[in-house]
């Protein structure tokens, strides 16, 4: 691949969408759908995506649309930016969301849509997609978030 073709480099802080073990996520996010691979050998979910399933050895591991719901795990409010970028941002709350499909398989998520002090554990949740930007950077990634289900 010639540097004039290349994908471009991620701009920091934002995902690598190029990265092939998350490509179809970003993509998938891009088309408002959230995917997860799951195990063509015995079904299982596989979060954190990995070359082979962790519970049979099976390397066939679709990307798979699932229902965008789960429950809030667990959950932090970010009110000190460790990082420049995210400064314009806090407060701001991420969250662990265990997926209905499968509550072992838990995703690191921006909670939106609701005060802090609204949250609980097991909260219902539903899959949002907002484009996550930075001051400095040129582009944007459409990313899943989560928002209390009504």
């Amino acid at each position: 691949m010639s540097a004039e073709s290349a994908p471009p480099e991620p701009e920091f802080p934002l995902p690598d969408t190029n990265w092939e073990m998350t490509r179809e996520f970003w993509a998938a996010a891009a088309r408002e759908e959230l995917v997860i691979p799951r195990c063509d050998g015995c079904d299982r979910w596989n979060w954190y995506p990995s070359e082979q399933c962790p519970g049979c050895g099976e390397t066939n591991l679709p990307w798979t649309a699932v229902s965008g719901r789960g429950t809030l795990f667990s959950w932090a409010v970010v009110r000190r930016a460790f990082v420049k970028p995210f400064a314009e941002k806090v407060p701001y709350v991420t969250g662990l969301v265990a997926l209905n499909e499968d509550p072992a398989v838990r995703l690191v998520a921006g909670i939106v849509d609701c005060r802090p002090d609204q949250l609980r554990v097991d909260l219902p949740l539903r899959v949002v997609f907002r484009p996550l930007s930075f001051p400095g950077v040129s582009r944007e990634v459409v990313a899943p978030m989560f928002a209390p289900a009504v």
